[in-house]
């Protein structure tokens, strides 16, 4: 299936209470609880209801399988169509998808997110780290962008869409970039941070 990634939303300093070696197995528990097995979540929150595993929510993307894949393409898919979207749209979501998902997007156009580098300082296999001072700057891009979504259907539909491959319609992609708007709105609303546990 390849690369795969578990969001999970969390209380930053519960997770740095415990011995850095101990981190990992913490994460993956959480992500992998025996719970979610007996209901599986396709798209949405999953809450643990045991006492004392308050400390995080797992989010589970719609029509992603859980797969990576569909960051890589939503990525391109922007790649394809952002110099085609008005430009005050474009750099609020130039900065919103580097923080979350696009990370080579610097790289490419030398826009990025403007965060401070923040190397993992824990040893787990993570595909995001975003501590939760980082939050409320990327959930106000959100803000910013969420009520113009519709603006990018004719860039996405004439530059980015494709019959092949993941994000191929302007409504994957749309619902993709809503289901990271509300990890995001979430973790603020905690005051949490959120990782991407590679699996």
């Amino acid at each position: 299936m390849g690369l795969c990634i578990e969001v999970l939303i969390v209380d930053w300093p519960r997770v740095e209470a415990v011995a850095p070696g101990d981190r990992e197995e913490l994460l993956i528990d959480a992500a992998f609880d025996e719970e979610y097995d007996d209901d599986p979540v396709e798209h949405g929150w999953s809450w643990s209801e045991r006492p004392g595993e308050d400390w995080y929510g797992r989010y589970a993307l719609r029509n992603t399988m859980d797969s990576y894949k569909a960051h890589f393409y939503a990525g391109h898919r922007w790649d394809h169509m952002r110099e085609f979207v008005e430009p005050e749209v474009r750099e609020v979501l130039d900065r919103f998808n580097d923080a979350l998902f696009w990370h080579a997007l610097e790289e490419v156009t030398g826009v990025g997110s403007g965060l401070p580098e923040r190397p993992c300082t824990w040893d787990v296999g993570l595909l995001l780290w975003c501590p939760p001072d980082h939050v409320p700057v990327i959930a106000g891009w959100w803000r910013q962008v969420a009520p113009r979504l519709e603006s990018l259907r004719e860039p996405f539909d004439r530059h980015a869409a494709e019959p092949d491959g993941w994000i191929t319609t302007f409504e994957a992609f749309a619902d993709f970039l809503t289901d990271w708007g509300e990890v995001v709105t979430e973790a603020e609303r905690r005051g949490w941070g959120i990782v991407g546990l590679r699996c």
